[in-house]
């Protein structure tokens, strides 16, 4: 719709990749943002058997295809992948096969009220996520907030922003968006996402001097870095958000605890070129 009307879209969640629009500014994680630093970190403590579930449509089938190639490519091991119908609550085929296939970790990129069903439905069954972790790609403090951090609490979730983040720009936001909407209210990745987006926005006309969709979108690549609530960032030439990953524990109070970084800024890639290979952005 956005290239049919020649408009122009910010795009603040996670993304599968394996697209390329002139009409689409992304600046929500690619997979080499997010799950892939998740993949890595999960390396790194020393886990090696892989069980994937996911919600049914592109994104998780997307995430997740590249997750296993570079799992197998590592050589370790995918024991299980299975999927549920978005807003699906029965779990208790997935879980018969988790606890069969016993992996090291799950990787989960369910989404909506299916992680809350999922959870219960996991502690139900006996099954320790503190002996079996899950890694999470939509769950941040609002979501553990809503399904109650007790159910969720030692798990784990990458993202390129956490509210526990250190920083005066970070802290400062934080208290201005209490302030207005309450001591308790959440900030989640997809919302700081979405609120650069428009300041980004905002920078890119004025650097055009123009609203045209075409002039602003160039302008946007071109920005350089700019400050945000996140720290600061900008957007590559291919549209998409250069931006450091980070892996949060998820704590009894409902806050992340954040245990690993990326350390430096991550160029956004649109095709994994395990997945698919010889694919490039051309805008």
């Amino acid at each position: 719709m956005f290239e049919r009307t020649k408009n122009l879209l910010g795009y603040p969640v996670q993304f599968e990749g394996n697209k390329c629009s002139p009409n689409i500014m992304y600046s929500g994680a690619q997979p080499n943002q997010q799950a892939l630093p998740a993949l890595e970190w999960a390396v790194s403590q020393r886990h090696k058997s892989f069980f994937l579930v996911g919600s049914d449509y592109v994104y998780p089938r997307t995430a997740n295809l590249i997750l296993k190639k570079h799992i197998e490519k590592g050589g370790m091991q995918v024991l299980g992948e299975a999927y549920v119908l978005l807003g699906g609550t029965d779990f208790s085929g997935v879980i018969a096969k988790i606890a069969q296939a016993k992996p090291a970790m799950i990787i989960n990129t369910l989404n909506g009220d299916s992680n809350v069903a999922f959870f219960k439905q996991l502690q139900a069954a006996g099954i320790d996520t503190k002996a079996m972790p899950i890694m999470s790609f939509s769950i941040g403090k609002q979501e553990a907030q809503g399904m109650g951090a007790g159910l969720v609490e030692g798990s784990y979730a990458a993202w390129n922003y956490f509210q526990s983040l250190p920083g005066k720009a970070k802290s400062k936001f934080i208290a201005a968006y209490k302030a207005k909407f309450g001591k308790d209210a959440a900030i989640t990745d997809p919302m700081i996402h979405s609120y650069l987006d428009v300041y980004a926005w905002k920078a890119a006309v004025e650097k055009a001097k123009s609203f045209d969709p075409d002039a602003v979108r160039k302008a946007a690549a071109t920005l350089g870095g700019f400050d945000t609530p996140m720290g600061k960032v900008s957007f590559a030439a291919n549209q998409r958000l250069v931006q450091k990953a980070y892996i949060g524990k998820l704590k009894a109070d409902g806050q992340f605890e954040i245990i690993a970084d990326s350390r430096k800024d991550i160029a956004p890639e649109p095709y994994d070129a395990l997945a698919f290979p010889g694919k490039t952005c051309r805008l």
